[in-house]
């Protein structure tokens, strides 16, 4: 029997020209699996099709959109994970997901190789292999475009020789990555970090400078997972589906940063991200309004952490499981109503409420019927400063005998 081999399928040029390349390459028979991650763009029976006359003995369609939102997007979410505090990891956290359905393809049709079409110089290789090393340690990994010289050039001659179905004409000026949770766009004009994004790079989010009627939105949190937008109730696909198209709209999530990528370069990213932009901004209220101090203190360098291990491509690994069980419990009180206003390219919290709140209005205000005791404050202050205080004076008698 042939080897065989499961091919992380897009439907593009180079995973379509991978099919015939791995096969007259290796000899082994092709096992195409297409993700729907949110992505948008064609239809999977499309897809499925185009793989299978592209030459793949199989071809795995997935409807991931659910799962995606689910199990990956909310984590996230709970752990207000941005990367260098801004970017909401949109390609790293689809990749995990699409290796978890490589594996089980790999297991289900026998294949011993997982193959993928990343270059040498992204993220993804280190997501796509370190994670398919984590979940099967036995199944050994391809990288035609990586390592075996597979330039776009000789792509297209590739399909223009074997006559594949596949556009080989159009090329778009940058490299998009797209899915539920945001878009990320590079390569281009954009590679020059002193030009200026122009409005044909955007798709998710529409001019944030055109005037229009700001939009105001409820959000409501059950233990940090949005369960209702404006008192309906929403599954977590339909939340981040409706958050993209109304903080969307006001061009919310608009980003453009140079990253530092696990590869050791720094990289030119221009992302949208309405929906979660504007979920995470009202979570972190929450957290805010819900948490105790000190536990949300210590939440905030948990989050930057897990979302430095989801970037780095260990979603799999035993520090993200523990912090996963961390994060699971700090949002145990995160419940209650957020308000924004969307508009002009921002989504501003204007209004809280939770039952969980640790916020009364009777400890804050310093109007009639304020609880505080003052009178407690004058010994706090004098014991909290205590250590400082002992330690300047010890520093003034060292001076003092110089």
């Amino acid at each position: 029997m042939r080897e065989r081999v499961v091919l992380a399928y897009s439907g593009g040029l180079d995973t379509s020209v991978a099919i015939g390349w791995i096969a007259e390459e290796t000899g082994a028979e092709v096992i195409a699996v297409a993700a729907d991650v949110g992505q948008g763009g064609e239809d999977l029976d499309v897809i499925r099709e185009r793989a299978l006359a592209c030459g793949a003995v199989e071809s795995v369609v997935v409807d991931a959109r659910e799962e995606f939102a689910t199990d990956y997007c909310m984590p996230a979410l709970r752990a207000d994970a941005l990367y260098l505090d801004r970017y909401p990891l949109v390609s790293a956290l689809s990749r995990p997901l699409i290796v978890k359905h490589l594996v089980e393809a790999a297991r289900t049709h026998g294949a011993s190789l997982v193959a993928h079409g990343c270059t040498g110089k992204g993220n993804d290789q280190v997501r796509f292999e370190v994670g398919v090393g984590a979940l099967a340690p036995d199944l050994r990994v391809l990288a035609p475009v990586r390592d075996s010289g597979m330039t776009r050039d000789k792509a297209i001659a590739f399909a223009e020789e074997k006559g594949l179905p596949i556009d080989v004409t159009h090329k778009s000026p940058y490299s998009i990555d797209q899915n539920l949770w945001g878009r990320a766009v590079e390569t281009g004009f954009l590679e020059d970090i002193w030009n200026a994004p122009i409005e044909d790079v955007y798709s998710y989010t529409d001019d944030p400078a055109v005037p229009r009627e700001p939009d105001e939105v409820v959000v409501t949190f059950d233990r940090g997972v949005p369960v209702a937008i404006d008192g309906r109730a929403v599954t977590p696909l339909q939340g981040v589906l409706e958050m993209n198209q109304r903080a969307g709209a006001q061009g919310v999530g608009r980003l453009d940063l140079v990253e530092d990528r696990l590869v050791g370069i720094k990289s030119r990213e221009v992302y949208e991200a309405p929906g979660a932009i504007a979920l995470v901004t009202a979570h972190q209220e929450l957290v805010n309004v819900t948490v105790e101090r000190d536990l949300a203190r210590f939440k905030r360098s948990v989050d930057q952490r897990w979302g430095e291990l989801v970037y780095d491509g260990l979603w799999f690994s035993p520090l993200k499981r523990a912090l996963d069980a961390f994060v699971e419990e700090a949002n145990a009180p995160v419940s209650g109503d957020i308000r924004l206003t969307l508009h002009g390219g921002r989504a501003v919290v204007t209004g809280r409420r939770s039952d969980e709140a640790l916020y009364t209005y009777e400890m804050a205000t310093y109007d009639s019927g304020d609880v505080f005791d003052q009178s407690l404050a004058k010994g706090f202050v004098e014991l909290w400063g205590l250590p400082s205080k002992m330690a300047a004076q010890r520093d003034q008698r060292s001076a003092d005998r110089r």
